[in-house]
């Protein structure tokens, strides 16, 4: 296996890797490395069947249901993120770490491209480790111990599922999950703390009022996704995106209407934030 990174912030690409053949223990030991070094890992050329894509998945964590959409059928744990021809409004389409308004968020996501537009919808991701590690001392003092609240109802990242609850939505989905996390959590494998708030499901700070807790979360918003921490990637067909939700954020690029777009993903079981 051979590893490029592709910024200076995150993100590598792994070559040499045939994941329609499986992985070994220490191939996947190293695959899992990587994504702990990176943060975000892509893998080219890896035109897997659903059964093959849920093996790798398998092989990194324990894969777990999206709450919104059901899966696709035989493969609960496997949902669609596509944008179709129509259609203006993309899946997840705001700077986030995924479902942070669960008890225990994801440890990690991946993607699987099937079809992609001839341009654009590319995704980008921030390290949160480099955003915290840019924060003033007086900053990280004042964040560290603070606790976020978190809600699936905030209404831009509302929006941009509302295509796919239309159409491919489970019936019993409850209309709003809520949880409170660290502001800052300490990553359980690297012992590195990282920023944890963001523009699509932070709503507030606990014990702080709405006007006290905005300026803060704006400013937090702002400076976690500055250039320096980040890496954009343009996809191709069968191309595999895994990052890990713990210390870092995506954001898909809305930028090619009248075209399709569309992926397979596979969340994994994480634990709960720590400060």
């Amino acid at each position: 296996m051979q590893i490029k990174k592709i910024s200076g912030a995150l993100g590598a690409e792994l070559s040499g890797l045939n994941l329609a053949q499986g992985l070994d223990d220490a191939q996947a030991a190293q695959v899992r490395q990587a994504l702990l070094d990176n943060l975000v890992i892509f893998i080219r050329n890896q035109d897997l069947t659903p059964l093959q894509f849920l093996n790798f998945a398998r092989a990194m964590g324990e894969p777990i249901e999206y709450p919104f959409v059901k899966g696709l059928e035989g493969f609960p744990h496997i949902i669609e993120v596509k944008k179709l021809e129509h259609e203006k409004v993309n899946f997840g389409g705001i700077w986030h770490s995924d479902t942070t308004y669960l008890e225990e968020p994801p440890m990690g996501s991946m993607l699987l491209s099937r079809e992609v537009p001839p341009y654009g919808g590319d995704t980008m991701f921030a390290n949160q480790y480099a955003a915290y590690e840019g924060l003033s001392d007086t900053m990280k003092k004042l964040l560290d111990g603070l606790t976020g609240i978190s809600s699936s109802a905030r209404a831009d990242v509302s929006k941009t599922r509302e295509d796919r609850i239309k159409s491919d939505g489970k019936e019993a989905a409850p209309m709003e999950y809520q949880a409170e996390h660290p502001v800052v959590r300490t990553h359980p494998e690297t012992g590195r703390k990282a920023l944890y708030v963001n523009v699509a499901h932070t709503a507030g700070i606990k014990g702080m009022t709405t006007e006290e807790s905005t300026p803060i979360l704006e400013f937090l918003f702002r400076h976690q996704v500055k250039p320096e921490y980040t890496c954009r990637f343009a996809w191709e067909p069968h191309v595999i995106a895994f990052w890990d939700n713990r210390c870092a954020q995506h954001n898909p690029v809305n930028d090619y209407h009248g075209f399709r777009r569309v992926m397979q993903r596979i969340t994994l079981k994480g634990d709960r934030p720590a400060a």
